[in-house]
């Protein structure tokens, strides 16, 4: 064939699979066995190697991931991205049906769509082609990812028209892709994800295409950006029918309704139906259909008026506790864990709950052999919720906690005023283990590729007995583990050795000193400037700084006051680990901020921040982060999912800001 037959060709192999790719991945109905698509495939991807001036944006071939990100530039959306206020239950839906029929009287419908559990995104195309797609960041400035969205099937390349349109969706994570992507997790020692919705975010975040490329994700799109008037549309089905016809894939499971009954029924019965889909929802979406509705309806400065998010409450399932498992912490705390007969929860396999404490246990009347309810507190952590009294068939011994540690059988105590039982033994093994896998921790000394099982197989070759231990490891070491190739013994003594340059506010964390959390760690860090003056404040130095109180004083004293504390410190310096505090220290008398000097709590899921974001930005206009609701608490910043501590914070009356607010006041 010559140059122009060629190029005949690679565009017949194109729409060839683009047509076969578009019946697999989004009608379901595959035209072709898998074999013929691998052929046509091979075929092109002959022809452009040879002649790569004949790859055409549109290729197929460019879905597999290219060359490795820098970061991810920042993109304007042509038409915001707004929120939707939420509504819990009936009195919520027919408040905002009251709203609707108030404005615009009785002639509309509403159509109404499930709320897919993923990460909203934006894709621009221009003439029929993808030319960017980008997150929904703060909604009006988004990051570019179209690289990785590339990589998903579902996204049409091409479109059946050669139009220029912008066009919403949300990209998920299908059941079946997670429960495999956390098993090879496991597999390779890695931390698994909590939900689908985290995988697919943490997928499309990645700076290597090929890991989006991995992780099968897929995507529903549900609107047209802008004005959907532009291409002749009249209503939001209409425009749904119309992104069909284009080639994009839309969720067929939704419906117009007439009333808010209708609406209601359509929420019972995805209730019902939610656990036999293949992938995660949250919610119902419900939207005034018609545009010339909505645009009477208009906008708040967050949201629009015109459609609302009913969200699901926490799901409630039954299963057996068939033991209790008792674990010991960095600081003696003994834990107690329902071990239940697996049972999928909120889309994911369960079969270990939190009982937090031997009171719960108590109050609950929990008894191993029992039959329980179980839930996902914000659809993430499993809880035991009560036991079913009516199914104890028979006479179950009620559950002692141990009197002597599991690990070293030292003689467990009760410190007055706690509720926690206690191994206060130093040399306890599983304390030490915690210990150090507490300090090489994320929000501690953040070293990569040092997770709980390596540290507990180091401890258990006798290669580390204290976390100074780790500053002397060497490669030749770390090799003769399990599972521990050169490159990643490599690695890890690097990440070892850059850990070292940690501020002090890290290391201090890191020890885990009782009291002494990661905000009160960068304080003390603030005020002394190096561990050597804080190891010899005395309490009344400590008291004196805003926001120690005297137990936190006293914990502080009584840990460097030891001879074997002051020894590891020494140890830590000889081998150059930075105890001195390098951060910013913020000067509140420069500040004139309406966070300044406010003490504020953060509750539920940011969308656009990740905590650790929103809590340093925060910090450093000079407000203060608390971990509770109380009356001294100046502002609530309460995101998705919120739950007790928004409704203590609207019982005391103290102001609640959403995340767009913050994110506002952060500008």
């Amino acid at each position: 064939m010559d140059k122009v037959q060629l190029e005949e060709r690679v565009k017949e192999l194109n729409q060839l699979l683009h047509d076969t790719g578009y019946a697999y991945y989004v009608l379901d109905q595959p035209l072709v066995p898998d074999a013929v698509y691998d052929q046509y495939l091979k075929e092109l991807i002959g022809i452009e190697t040879e002649f790569p001036d004949l790859i055409f944006a549109d290729s197929p071939t460019q879905r597999v991931g290219g060359m490795i990100l820098q970061g991810f530039q920042k993109v304007t959306h042509t038409f915001p991205m707004l929120s939707l206020s939420n509504a819990f239950g009936r009195e919520d839906l027919d408040d905002f049906d009251r709203r609707i029929r108030a404005s615009i009287g009785d002639d509309f419908s509403y159509v109404c769509e499930l709320k897919i559990d993923g990460l909203a995104i934006s894709l621009s195309y221009e003439n029929g082609l993808f030319v960017r797609g980008a997150t929904r960041g703060d909604g009006r400035v988004g990051e570019d990812i179209t690289e990785n969205l590339k990589t998903i099937r579902s996204i049409p390349l091409r479109l059946k028209k050669p139009i220029t349109l912008e066009v919403r969706g949300e990209a998920y994570m299908p059941k079946k892709s997670f429960l495999t992507l956390n098993e090879q997790r496991m597999a390779n020692e890695e931390e698994k994800f909590a939900n689908p919705r985290n995988a697919a975010a943490g997928s499309l975040r990645q700076l290597d295409p090929k890991i989006a490329a991995s992780r099968n994700l897929s995507i529903f799109v549900y609107a047209i950006g802008g004005d959907g008037e532009a291409y002749q549309l009249d209503s939001h089905g209409q425009a749904l029918d119309y992104l069909d016809d284009l080639g994009f894939q839309t969720n067929k499971e939704r419906q117009t309704c007439h009333s808010i009954d209708e609406v209601q029924a359509y929420i019972e019965k995805w209730t019902t139906e939610r656990p036999n889909l293949p992938y995660e929802i949250d919610g119902i979406v419900i939207k005034v259909n018609r545009y010339l509705h909505q645009q009477e309806l208009g906008f708040t400065a967050k949201s629009p008026r015109w459609a609302t998010a009913y969200k699901f409450p926490a799901e409630e399932v039954v299963t057996k506790l068939l033991n209790i498992e008792l674990t010991v912490g960095r600081t003696g705390v003994l834990t107690p864990t329902a071990i239940l007969e697996p049972v999928l929860v909120a889309g994911t396999t369960v079969g270990r709950a939190s009982l937090h404490n031997e009171d719960l246990i108590r109050e609950k009347d929990i008894r191993i052999g029992d039959t329980v309810i179980i839930r996902k507190a914000g659809d993430i952590i499993p809880e035991v919720v009560a036991v079913v009294i009516a199914e104890r068939k028979e006479e179950l011994p009620a559950f002692e906690m141990p009197t002597h540690c599991p690990v070293c059988e030292s003689e467990l105590i009760r410190i007055e005023g706690e509720v926690a039982l206690r191994c206060v033994n130093p040399q306890c093994p599983a304390q030490i283990t915690e210990g150090i896998i507490h300090f090489v921790s994320r929000n501690a000394m953040n070293i990569d590729g040092l997770g709980e099982k390596v540290v507990e197989q180091l401890f258990r070759e006798g290669l580390i007995k204290d976390v100074s231990d780790l500053f002397t490891l060497t490669k030749e070491q770390l090799i003769q583990l399990e599972r521990m190739g050169d490159k990643s013994a490599t690695n890890l003594v690097a990440a070892i050795e850059a850990s070292k340059l940690n501020s002090m506010e890290r290391v201090l964390f890191g020890l885990g000193i009782r009291h002494v959390g990661e905000k009160a760690a960068k304080i003390l860090s603030e005020e002394f400037g190096d561990m050597k003056q804080l190891a010899e404040a005395t309490p009344e130095q400590l008291i004196a700084i805003h926001e120690i109180g005297g137990k936190m004083a006293d914990s502080v004293v009584s840990y460097f006051d030891t001879d074997e504390v002051r020894e590891l410190i020494g140890k830590l310096e000889s081998l150059g680990v930075n105890l001195t505090y390098t951060g910013k220290k913020v000067d509140l008398s420069n500040l004139n901020h309406v966070l300044t000097g406010k003490t504020v709590v953060l509750t539920g899921k940011l969308e656009q921040l990740t905590r650790q974001e929103a809590k340093e930005k925060i910090e450093q206009l000079g407000g203060t982060i608390a971990g509770s609701v109380s009356k001294k608490t100046d502002i609530v910043i309460a995101g998705e999912d919120a739950g007790s501590k928004l409704e203590k914070a609207k019982t005391l009356g103290i102001p609640v800001w959403d995340e767009e607010r913050l994110i506002e006041e952060l500008k």
